[in-house]
Order: structure tokens, then C-alpha cells, then sequence
């Protein structure tokens, strides 16, 4: 399908690979973004993310076929709100945000409200880079994204929302929400909450200057997702609080397990550990399509 116009509300690292990536495929005549601050309008123009940006959301939303909300979870209801006197009835509204059963709780009877159609989508695609000077065209180029209808989701447009997905490069996955949202608890949420937690315990401003000196390529690697946007990550850490408590306890528990085994000495239970573990990644890396380790 070809759009005629695509709004993009919030322009920033996905918001603004979006707009790469549909004006390099062709896929909409023209791509709008809304943004927050003047600064960003020269960012996106420098950038070429969009056709048009403006800080007026109505004109915006405006005559838009498809709007995708690319900002925090917590900001999209207020955004949505904002916007429901200017949509077109009939317009798609999509996501890109890491949790959605409190996203789809929330928009899709406010966006019916206006006639419009609320899809949820999750690509898994992301980096730890923020703002629209760190978007790639090929962003979702063979990303999982994850996209979660309801019962009362429009089969026409949950259709093009996923024909959208695949233009511009990205593998569709159906789930429901609840499904997604304790999956990406485990797989993407812990795993950022352990990249804190680590990067905040050895840097520790306490510990001696040559500590940080001896963090190398290990390290570098495991805690890269740190660097992430912190006001994101409290909106998802909150927005799926259930789910990533449960895995939190989980992965605890585990922890304490090696702990168990390392505090009693045995050489072959701990090398079973690091075996298993090495098993399970490399397979999934073999799967993944992921060179493998040497």
C-alpha cells in the first residue's frame, strides 16, 4: 500500500529511522513530523528524517492516513488526547512502544472515540543512542516487529499495519499483548535492568580510580543498553512492573543457584553452568542467524 501521509509523532532515534526508511522506500508522497522543540525542526531538516516537521500537532495529524506515536510510553495518551479533534475518521494510529497491554488499554477506546483505529506494534529493533542525529534507514531491516490486535481491532487495518511492518523491511510476529509483554520482560527488560545495575555497581564512584580502568571489551559489551534514554526505560520499567517483577525473581533465584554451586568449590558443577549457558546462546545465535562466538 501507498500513503499519502505518514505522521511520525516524535522524531527521534525510531521516530526518525521511520521517516528514513519510508522516503528511501518510497512508501508514503509525504512524511511529517511532530517534535517538541524548535531545535529538533533543524535537526530533522539536517538529517532529511522527514519531509515536514512542526511543533503544531494538529497540522500535523492532519489529513494523515497513518500516525505512528514514537515518544515514551507515558506521553502517548496525552498526545492521542491532544490530537482527536484534528484526526481524519478512519485514520490508522500504531505504536512503536516496548509494552502494550497498558498502551492498548488506554488508546484504542480513545482513539475509536475519533472513528480512528489504534493498532499496537513493538519493533524490535533499538539502539543505546538517542535523537534523530542516531537514525539508520536500515533500522528494521529484518527486525521482529510485534504487533498485537484485539478482538475489537479493525481486520482492514490491522491488516496495512502489518503490510506497513513489512515494506519497510521488518518480519511481522502476531501476539497478544499480555504474551508480548511477559516475553520482552525477560528478553528486553531484565536484560537492561541487569546493564544498569552492573554498569551503576562497578563504576561506583566508592571503589578506587583503577577499577574502572580494568573494565574492557566484557564488560563494554554487557552494559552498552545503559547508555539508553533513562526517561524511556522508567516508562517501560513501570508500564510492565508485573511482568518484570516476576522475572526479577526469577533470575534471582538462578543467581542464588550459582551462588550455591561456587560456594561449594566443585569444579564440574560450576563448568555444567557455564556449559549449559553456552549451549543455549550459541544455539540461539545459530538460529538468529548471529555469527557465531569463536
Amino acid at each position: 500500500m501507498h500513503w499519502n501521509r505518514i505522521t511520525l509523532v516524535g522524531v527521534g532515534l525510531l521516530g526518525g529511522s521511520l521517516g528514513l526508511a519510508l522516503q528511501e522506500r518510497r512508501v508514503a508522497a509525504s512524511v511529517v513530523g511532530y517534535v517538541r522543540r524548535a531545535a529538533s525542526i533543524k535537526e530533522c531538516r539536517a538529517r532529511g528524517a522527514v519531509t515536514l516537521a512542526t511543533r503544531d500537532l494538529a497540522q500535523a495529524v492532519s489529513e494523515a492516513q497513518l500516525i505512528i506515536l514514537c515518544t515514551p510510553i507515558a506521553q502517548m495518551r496525552p498526545l492521542l488526547e491532544q490530537m482527536l479533534p484534528a484526526l481524519t475518521p478512519g485514520v490508522i494510529i500504531t505504536d512503536v512502544g516496548s509494552v502494550k497491554a497498558s498502551v492498548l488499554a488506554e488508546l484504542e477506546p480513545l482513539a475509536a472515540r475519533a472513528e480512528a483505529h489504534f493498532i499496537g506494534s513493538h519493533p524490535m529493533a533499538g539502539a543505546e543512542k538517542t535523537g534523530v542525529a542516531a537514525a539508520r534507514a536500515d533500522l528494521f531491516a529484518d527486525a521482529i516487529c510485534v504487533i498485537t490486535p484485539t478482538p475489537r481491532s479493525n481486520r482492514a487495518a490491522l491488516r496495512n499495519v502489518e503490510q506497513f511492518w513489512k515494506t519497510i523491511g521488518a518480519r511481522v510476529l502476531r501476539l497478544p499483548a499480555a504474551t508480548h509483554d511477559e516475553f520482552v520482560s525477560r528478553s528486553s527488560h531484565l536484560p537492561h535492568v541487569l546493564a544498569a545495575e552492573l554498569a551503576s555497581f562497578v563504576l561506583h564512584p566508592d571503589h578506587p580510580r583503577a577499577q574502572a580502568a580494568l573494565c574492557a571489551n566484557g564488560f563494554r559489551d554487557t552494559t552498552r543498553i545503559a547508555s539508553g534514554s533513562p526517561e524511556m526505560w522508567r516508562d517501560i520499567a513501570l508500564a510492565n512492573r508485573a511482568h518484570l517483577l516476576r522475572a526479577l525473581d526469577a533470575f534471582g533465584a538462578e543467581l542464588g543457584r550459582f551462588r550455591k554451586l561456587l560456594a561449594q568449590g566443585k569444579a564440574e558443577p560450576v563448568r555444567q553452568f557455564f556449559a549449559e549457558a553456552k549451549q543455549r546462546r550459541d544455539r540461539w545465535a545459530r538460529q538468529a542467524g548471529l555469527n557465531s562466538p569463536e
